[in-house]
Order: C-alpha cells, then sequence, then structure tokens
C-alpha cells in the first residue's frame, strides 16, 4: 500500500472528477499556479523569439534562395520516390502504434508519455512526475497481496430481506421475480449447512425439515413445515421457515421468529448439556447454535423494519459479545445500518475500529461508512468553486482519500448513490466489489448519505478521481488487490435478467495511441493515392510547397 504522503498528492491531484458539467480543475495554491504562468509566458517568449530572430537571418541565410533550391529538387523526384517515402512513413509509425498498443495493455499507461513526463520534462525545466512505475516496491507489494485472496467468493447478504413478506410482495406487485434460481439455490445451500446436521434421523421432525430445505417449491416447503410442526410442536426450524416464505407482513414474521425463539431456546440448552458425550452431540450444538443466532440476528432486523431500532441494536450487540467466534455472518454490518439510522456516528465509528482492520476481509459496508464518517465532518462547508480556488484543506484531503479508498473498493455503488442507476431490490447473496454488493448497500444506506448536508456532492465531485490512481485497473492495484475480473459473470447470474449490470469502468485509450493509429492510417492513405494517381498526387506536392514558399516569401 502507498504511503500517506504519497495518498494526500494523489488525493489532492485527482479529488475532482473531468466531468464537463462541473467545468472543474485540480486545486492548485498560488506558488503552484505562479509557478504554471510563468512556465506558460516563457514558453510563448521563446516562440516569439525565435520567430524574431529567423526574419532578421533572412537575407543573411538566404532562405528564399534555399526554399528556391529545395522546391526545384522536389520538383525533379518521381512519384516513385513519394510513394516509398510515405509507405516507409506508414511503416515505421505502424511499429510506434504497435509498440503503444502493447506497452498499455501491459502496464496501463503511455509510453511516450511516460518518456515526456519522466525524461523531457524534467530538461524543459518542468517536475519529476509522482506516478510509480511498473515496478516499483508498491506494486510488488500489491502482486504478491493478491496470490492469497478468493477473487469471485459469494457471501450472505447480511441484510437479505425477508421473501414472503418483501420479495413476494414486489412480486405481487411489479409480476417481476426478484430472486434468481441461481440466488434461491445458493440459500437452499446455506440452509442445509446451517440447519441440518447428522443426527437429524433421531428427531422425526428435524428428518421432515431436512427434506423441506431441498424442496424447490416454495408451497411444498411450506405444507412440509406444517408436517414438521404436526411431529413437534418446538422444531424451530420450521417457525424460521414459515416466518421467511409463509408471513406476508414483518409482524406476522416476527411473531413467527418468536415462537422459534422460545423453542430454538429450549433445543440449545439441552443440546449443551450433551454436547461432550459424543461428536454427534458437538455436530447438534453446532447447529442449534447456528439456528439460535439465525433466529435473534432476524428478530433484530424485525425490530429495525418496524421502527424499534434501539432494541434492534441491543440485540445485535449481544450476540456479538455471546457469539464473537461468529464472525462469518457479519452481524457488525446490521449494527452500522442500525447506529447510522440512529445518527450515532461516536458508535458507528467504534464498531468500524473494531472491523475495519488489515486483517479482516472489507466490504462496501465498511469502506464506504468510513467515507461517509470522514465526508461528515467536511461536507456541509464544501464547495468546489472554493476548493478549486484555494486547494483542499486536511480534512477535506482525508476525505477525499477515504472516497477514493470506497470507490477502488468497489466501483460501483456510486452511480447508486448518485441516482446515476436504478435500484432494485438486494439479493440475497452478494459479491463483494461486485455490481450485488453495490445495490445491496445502496438499499439500506442510501438514506443516511441524503441525511448528511452535502455528502453526496462531495461525492459526486471526487468518486472519478479514483481511476486516475490505478494505471491499468485489471492488473494493478493502488490500495486493495486487483479488482476481480469474473464479477461481471457471477453479477448475471446473482441479478435478475432485467436489471442492467454495472461493469468496471474501462479505462481510455492515451491520446499518443490515437496519435500513431491516425498517422498511421494518414500515411499509407497518402502512399496508396500516390501510388494510383501519381500525377494528381504530383500537383497537389507542388501546390503544397509554393503555399509553404509564398508564406516564408511572405514573413
Amino acid at each position: 500500500m502507498a504511503d500517506r504522503d504519497y495518498l494526500g498528492e494523489v488525493a489532492t491531484a485527482a479529488a475532482f472528477s473531468s466531468t464537463p458539467a462541473r467545468g472543474l480543475s485540480p486545486p492548485l495554491g498560488w506558488k503552484e499556479r505562479l509557478r504554471a504562468g510563468m512556465a506558460g509566458a516563457g514558453a510563448s517568449l521563446w516562440f516569439v523569439a525565435g520567430l524574431g530572430l529567423l526574419y532578421a537571418l533572412r537575407v543573411p541565410l538566404r532562405l528564399c534562395e534555399h526554399l528556391a533550391a529545395v522546391t526545384g529538387f522536389l520538383n525533379s523526384l518521381t512519384p516513385k520516390f513519394y510513394v516509398a517515402l510515405t509507405g516507409t512513413s506508414s511503416l515505421i509509425s505502424g511499429l510506434i502504434f504497435i509498440f503503444e498498443w502493447w506497452y498499455f495493455h501491459k502496464h496501463g499507461t503511455s509510453f511516450i508519455e511516460q518518456v515526456s513526463i519522466n525524461h523531457l520534462r524534467p530538461l524543459m525545466g518542468g517536475t519529476e512526475s509522482s506516478i510509480a512505475e511498473p515496478g516499483s516496491p508498491s506494486n510488488r507489494e500489491n502482486e504478491t497481496s493478491r496470490q492469497n485472496v478468493s477473487e469471485c467468493k459469494v457471501w450472505r447478504n447480511p441484510l437479505n430481506l425477508f421473501r414472503g413478506a418483501e420479495y413476494r410482495r414486489y412480486t405481487w406487485v411489479t409480476g417481476k421475480e426478484p430472486l434468481t434460481y441461481y440466488d434461491m439455490n445458493l440459500s437452499a445451500q446455506d440452509h442445509q449447512t446451517f440447519f441440518t446436521c447428522d443426527t437429524d434421523f433421531l428427531r422425526p421432525s428435524d428428518t421432515v425439515m431436512q427434506k423441506a430445505w431441498r424442496e424447490r417449491n416454495p408451497p411444498a416447503r411450506i405444507k412440509a413445515a406444517y408436517q414438521a410442526l404436526e411431529l413437534n410442536n418446538d422444531c424451530a426450524t420450521a417457525y424460521v421457515l414459515l416466518a421467511e416464505e409463509e408471513a406476508t407482513t414483518i409482524v406476522d414474521a416476527e411473531r413467527l421468529f418468536k415462537q422459534a425463539l422460545k423453542a430454538g431456546e429450549t433445543i440449545y440448552k439441552r443440546s449443551q448439556q450433551c454436547q461432550h458425550q459424543s461428536p454427534q452431540h458437538e455436530a447438534q450444538l453446532r447447529r442449534d447454535t447456528n439456528v439460535l443466532v439465525y433466529i435473534k440476528r432476524r428478530l433484530a432486523m424485525c425490530a429495525r423494519k418496524l421502527g424499534r431500532i434501539r432494541e434492534a441494536v441491543k440485540i445485535m450487540r449481544d450476540l456479538m459479545k455471546e457469539f464473537p467466534p461468529l464472525t462469518m455472518l457479519n452481524i457488525h454490518e446490521n449494527l452500522l445500518e442500525s447506529l447510522l439510522e440512529l445518527q450515532a456516528y461516536a458508535d458507528v465509528q467504534a464498531v468500524l475500529a473494531k472491523y475495519d482492520d488489515i486483517s479482516l476481509p472489507k466490504s462496501a459496508a465498511i469502506c464506504y461508512t468510513a467515507a461517509l464518517l470522514k465526508t461528515r465532518t467536511v461536507s456541509d462547508k464544501f464547495s468546489p468553486e472554493t476548493a478549486s480556488r484555494r486547494g483542499l484543506s486536511t480534512a477535506e484531503i482525508s476525505a477525499v482519500e477515504a472516497i477514493h479508498r470506497a470507490v477502488e473498493f468497489n466501483p460501483h455503488v456510486p452511480k447508486y448513490l448518485l441516482e446515476m442507476k436504478s435500484l432494485i431490490l438486494p439479493p440475497e447473496h452478494i459479491l463483494k466489489r461486485g455490481d450485488s454488493e453495490a445495490v445491496a448497500y445502496a438499499f439500506f444506506h442510501l438514506q443516511h448519505w441524503k441525511r448528511i448536508e452535502g455528502a453526496l456532492n462531495l461525492l459526486q465531485c471526487t468518486w472519478e478521481g479514483t481511476f486516475r490512481m490505478i494505471p491499468y485497473p485489471l492488473e494493478k492495484g493502488h490500495l486493495f488487490y486487483p479488482y476481480p475480473s469474473c464479477t461481471e459473470a457471477a453479477d448475471r447470474e446473482l441479478l435478475p435478467t432485467f436489471h442492467h449490470v454495472s461493469v468496471y469502468p474501462k479505462k481510455e485509450l492515451p491520446f499518443f495511441i490515437h496519435f500513431t493509429a491516425g498517422l498511421c492510417s494518414s500515411t499509407a492513405m497518402i502512399a496508396l493515392l500516390t501510388h494510383q494517381f501519381p500525377e494528381i498526387m504530383g500537383v497537389f506536392a507542388k501546390a503544397v510547397s509554393m503555399i509553404s514558399r509564398t508564406c516564408i516569401e511572405y514573413l
């Protein structure tokens, strides 16, 4: 990772996006503006001085006579010479174009631009570039860190909605299916992993529920849950299934989850007493623990949706204290969202201090919440026009750095927060750094960004500057491991077909690639025309030489 000084310089230089609607340029201090103005004035003076010197020496140097000699020499050349000349120029420019294209795809920058910045600019009195070379230590660290990271691991959405009370109601209103078969199949696998174990055959109700979780048809699953309750009125997983899929309101779901909690606590206490008797009893305790944690978590989410936010926060905090090993469930993300709703920003910062650690996996909720907290301190007084004149303050640079960090982790979120893309219901599973995670985050956190005055304005002015710091995103990372290229295919499986999947912004080709391509094409075209129409091209060449001679004589 880059150090803070480098981040500060880059954040200041890339603080504003290149959108023409805002018309902003990177903010510079008065010293930098004075130096830039003097450099531009110096170049103009050198140009004017050169023209004056050329005009003063036109008679001693006999420019007109030499021009006439050159014109006579050109008139004596045959069309074959022009064909060979333009053909050679086309070949050379084509080779330069191919090399530029290869260098861009390998290193993400233009070779000619790098040579100009790193070697020619210092000779002309400019400053050296701070862009890291492809083989620099920071990039080597990124390449090392990326090797042990799984690119496309699918995670359970910590804030997934209720199928009966929310997803099904959406289907009733719109006639569209918000969940894909792939997403629901992953949920079925999760249910079998967390809610079943090898000892289910000892209890008939659990045997029925084991089959219920494998059913594809929702009515068949609901019917099996009722059968399990007929066999055992204290079957917690049966209540869970009914609360998830049969309940049509959050109130009904909460009522069923409370029944599940009562049954789940009784079963959990029994399993605790027998856990050391055999490995089968230990597996049963793990299963009963998973069921109890799931029920309490969903009860907390019901309380959050019904407006009892402090109750939801208490349930989540108790869960995190009672079952600290279950961090894979990402309960802290539910807690962050509830605390933001309470506007308890100090508590949010305390949670981030614990979970925004280098050894823990990141998420859009962590990165963008950290950015929101830093943005909150400066957004109410932030003005793009003022910042472009005086530059960014220390607090503003810190906020911009946090936004760049969040956007590099997941570049799809800003389009939803800025309402450049329409939101849909989030899926039950998300792909970190993918469009599915962006949908899930923005669906629940957009209101928190809107609540803070100026936060979205600062995000709009700065988020696109992130891509200037990443020379070629698919091969290099700046703060995180490189953006995985497999996210688009996985998101298309997780998100419904009526949703337009967001993809990683493609880097525009450098100017010199366009320039060499145009040079190659134009010289090749001139060579072809000279070969096919030598007389016409000869007349054209003579006309150009006559115009040039007239201009010089006029001077």
